[in-house]
């Protein structure tokens, strides 16, 4: 199997195979997951009006029935076309008795594209479709500097809207670990500016500050400054508003890896304003004081242990859901917790 790397996913999206294979898309940001794999059916499908060419199935059928799969992929279009086989969720059930009979074929001219969810290298269907020469993966991780980059240039760009510096660096403190999350977030923003022709950071106070990204932030910063009063109040309306914490536990922990490497710079040495101000992209205005703050807090000993916490909290909630909430409150009231005591002592 051909494990794309970031760089060649799009690319194979806007040129998709055109003879058979099996597609996997996977990874913990199950929005881009999902993101992606309709984009790829969209482009595979490329004029093809026949609603029987594009079969969409739910794992748990072909669970049940494990005829299915191979049933769809010999079936030949009635008139012409390509065929394609949509399975959705597929990392939820085990599909092996079901893969097995298409991966054996000789040849075959069905795309068989299976969604699935964060799955780890050498098990479950990574496994199965790895060894095989007609397989290709598709990884989807959380969104880099350089990925919010990107979905910021294309959001404003379809709405006609330019962006200023601040507002960037702003939504960089805000979206990132879900891309569908991040995307609906972006279009609310482009719909409030549209009659303006630019975004500017008090746009998003307005619009984004009501919505859970902002509130994440504030979220985190409260965990970091050991402000037990509004991280209190942040866990209430995390649990009331049904959050995505695996969202919320991913930013945290991108948040005390930025203080890692800035407490870094400045145990060697580096002025601490310096180190705040020299950040890029750059930390929205606003949030520079608290950036200051938490610094003196923490040294590089205890944010790699807050790391370790975090990291644990992200892989749990993002198994779970269920027991995401829950997990997530309570390392954030641990690093809080930790950081009102160090403050004290300071």
């Amino acid at each position: 199997m051909t494990v794309l790397k970031a760089g060649e996913i799009d690319r194979f999206i806007a040129n998709p195979p055109a003879e058979g294979g099996v597609i996997l898309i996977f990874g913990p940001d199950t929005g881009l997951v999902s993101e992606r794999a309709t984009r790829l059916v969209a482009k595979a499908s490329e004029g093809d009006s026949d609603p029987f060419n594009l079969v969409k199935i739910d794992a748990s059928e072909i669970s049940s029935d494990p005829n299915r799969l191979i049933d769809e992929v010999l079936t030949v279009p009635l008139f012409g076309g390509r065929r394609i086989i949509w399975v959705k969720d597929a990392s939820s059930k085990n599909l092996a008795t079901a893969l097995d009979p298409v991966l054996k074929l000789d040849d075959w001219q069905t795309l068989v594209v299976l969604e699935g969810g964060d799955i780890k290298k050498g098990v479950g269907l990574r496994k199965i479709v790895e060894p095989h020469r007609r397989a290709v993966a598709l990884p989807c991780y959380a969104d880099n500097d350089r990925g919010i980059d990107q979905l910021i240039d294309e959001e404003t760009r379809e709405a006609g809207l330019s962006i200023t510096r601040e507002a960037r660096a702003a939504l960089h403190s805000l979206l990132g670990g879900d891309r569908m999350a991040s995307r609906g977030e972006l279009k609310k923003l482009c719909l409030y500016a549209l009659g303006k022709g630019r975004i500017d950071s008090e746009d998003i106070e307005a619009i984004i500050g009501d919505a859970s990204a902002f509130e994440m932030s504030e979220l985190i910063d409260a965990a970091a400054s050991g402000d037990l009063g509004t991280l209190d109040h942040g866990l209430e309306r995390l649990s009331e508003a049904g959050s995505k914490a695996s969202v919320i536990a991913n930013q945290a922990l991108k948040h005390f890896q930025q203080l890692h490497r800035m407490r870094i710079d400045i145990d060697q040495g580096k002025p601490a304003q310096a180190v705040v101000d020299g950040q890029r992209p750059p930390i929205f205005f606003s949030r520079k004081p608290k950036f200051s703050q938490q610094l003196r807090i923490w040294t590089l000993k205890d944010l790699e242990k807050a790391m370790d916490i975090l990291s644990e909290a992200t892989r749990i909630s993002r198994l779970n859901d269920a027991l995401g909430v829950p997990v997530l409150s309570e390392a954030l009231l641990k690093l809080g917790r930790a950081a009102l005591a160090r403050s004290q002592r300071r």
